[in-house]
């Protein structure tokens, strides 16, 4: 079998993250020896000697000093360019596990280790064939998720397929980028409809389907073969909206090794909405909650790479270094709940002034705006913010998969997705990596991560939530030691549960039940 070749290069948020760690970790030796001289001039013992030492390496540090600020500030212009070129919002971008215990539920809940496994949890799946099937290729949480476990699968030797069922047919340099990247990591990606698609899923070991509307794939393409391949199924489902449950998309959903689902919530949902309002029921279904990738935790616990990805996103939206700034990193659209963070920002405002509260000005931040196809929506939020003249305090910035940037420069992160909530909310954790209080709706997975009071504050989802919302804002703006301390716990939250060992792990014994499940299926028949 031959994987299709792409030459072209692709920039993606992984390799900046580590081109980033190296520049940082050069930087903060530079720091200590621009700081050094300093405390020398402030003892008690000046001499000529010292003061001739000093004069001899003060230029030489203020040139090193200029030569590094000047190599991040092309970093993180390159990192803007490619957010103007056409990146998108990263919303749930990697995702990970909730709290201890399921509520109501009939579904299992995959335990994790506190210490980082060794070996790698993934070692049985050494050249082991999986294919990988994805509704579509594009920089929204889902396939970026399952292009994070065929790298973790590629990590241990597995041997893995990826097939994208609904691809545009004109060129796409993100699609283009996305498939570039996978090939770079041993992926070979094959047509989602032609017959070496076929003949992988008969071979495989496994086959994992991402998303509900990936369901469409088996009888489109699979046919008569459908019955072969579903017993090694694994059904990863993601999906909170009531117009995912259609029987053409889930009607093989009983049959499948397994259902794989980001949280307690989502599952029991998917249970009872299967059964309601579709008759069949689910398959052993396992809950996994996500984790922050080593790459996205390198740049979060790094001092230097924080404080000056803080000052060049801060400059670039017109910010002081003591400003509040409050942010939604999400793709635009009503379900994300921006335009009722919009009216709870604006009455946060209200209140500052009306209880004539001392604070420093505080922003609101929309991190996932289309420049150049603004929607019906996007227009209305711009119009908003225009009508109650808040221009100088509300931001746009341009979708992107690189969201470290931002979640280094902000003080709070929102997270205000609506009706169900998000089935997890991947930012949501990766906020909490960067030591930030979550300011979320008490819906869906988002209710599995933030401990209300401890590591944020919830509100109601809703226009119920507007006036919650805005009060919470209002709290933390005025509280810097409560903001300091859920920061805090929210950190240790995510090590405790939310790293990518803490996935790779839980992953892994889902895995094994589905090949177990697999295999007694085949001794039975």
């Amino acid at each position: 079998m031959k994987a299709r070749k792409i030459s072209r290069p692709a920039t993606t948020r992984l390799s900046w993250a580590r081109a980033f760690g190296r520049i940082a970790s050069s930087t903060s030796e530079a720091n200590k020896q621009i700081v050094e001289p300093r405390i020398e001039t402030m003892g008690k013992q000046p001499s000529a000697w010292i003061t001739t030492q000093q004069k001899k390496r003060w230029p030489l540090m203020i040139l090193l000093l200029l030569s590094l600020s000047t190599l991040m500030a092309f970093l993180i212009r390159s990192t803007f360019d490619s957010c103007r070129n056409g990146s998108s919002t990263n919303v749930g971008n990697f995702i990970r596990e909730g709290q201890e215990e399921e509520k109501g539920g009939t579904h299992h809940e995959v335990n994790h280790n506190d210490e980082a496994p060794t070996p790698n949890p993934l070692d049985f799946m050494k050249s082991k064939l999986v294919l990988l099937v994805s509704h579509e290729l594009s920089l929204s949480g889902g396939p970026l998720l399952l292009m994070e476990l065929a790298f973790l699968l590629r990590e241990v030797g597995a041997d893995v397929v990826w097939v994208t069922n609904q691809k545009q047919t004109e060129s796409d340099d993100i699609i283009y980028s996305l498939e570039h990247k996978m090939l770079n990591r041993g992926v070979q990606v094959f047509s989602a409809k032609g017959q070496e698609a076929i003949d992988t899923a008969l071979k495989a070991d496994l086959v994992v389907l991402n998303t509900a509307v990936a369901g469409k794939w088996l009888d489109a393409v699979l046919k008569e073969h459908v019955a072969d391949v579903l017993p090694k199924v694994l059904w990863w489902i993601h999906e909170m909206r009531g117009h995912y449950f259609k029987l053409e998309y889930v009607k093989h959903l009983p049959l499948v090794g397994g259902a794989m689902i980001d949280s307690h919530t989502t599952a029991n949902y998917w249970k009872n909405r299967t059964r309601e309002r579709l008759g069949i029921k689910m398959p052993e279904t396992y809950v996994v909650h996500l984790g922050n990738s080593k790459e996205l935790m390198e740049v979060a616990e790094n001092r230097v790479a924080k404080r000056v990805l803080r000052e060049h996103v801060r400059e670039s939206l017109g910010v002081k270094n003591e400003d509040l700034v409050f942010a939604l990193i999400n793709s635009v659209s009503r379900g994300k709940g921006q335009d009722l963070f919009l009216r709870s920002f604006h009455e946060s405002l209200k209140l500052i002034q009306e209880r004539k509260l001392k604070v420093p000005p505080i922003h609101a931040v929309i991190v996932g705006s289309d420049m150049n196809a603004q929607t019906k929506f996007e227009t209305e939020l711009r119009n908003f913010v225009s009508q109650n003249n808040m221009q100088g305090r509300v931001h746009f910035v341009n979708k992107t998969l690189t969201v470290a940037p931002y979640l280094a420069s902000i003080d709070v992160l929102v997270q205000n997705s609506q009706a169900r909530g998000e089935c997890f909310g991947r930012i949501t954790i990766e906020a909490m990596a960067f030591q930030l209080p979550v300011l979320g709706t008490a819906a869906g997975g988002t209710m599995e991560i933030v401990v209300n009071g401890t590591t944020g504050l919830l509100h109601p989802a809703g226009k119920e939530g507007v006036m919650p919302l805005s009060n919470n804002i209002v709290k933390l703006a005025t509280n810097v030691e409560k903001r300091l301390t859920m920061g805090k716990k929210g950190y240790e939250r995510v090590k405790e549960r939310f790293l990518e060992h803490h996935m790779s792990e839980r992953i892994a014994k889902v895995l094994k039940e589905i090949l177990l499940h697999k295999a007694k299926r085949h001794s039975e028949s």
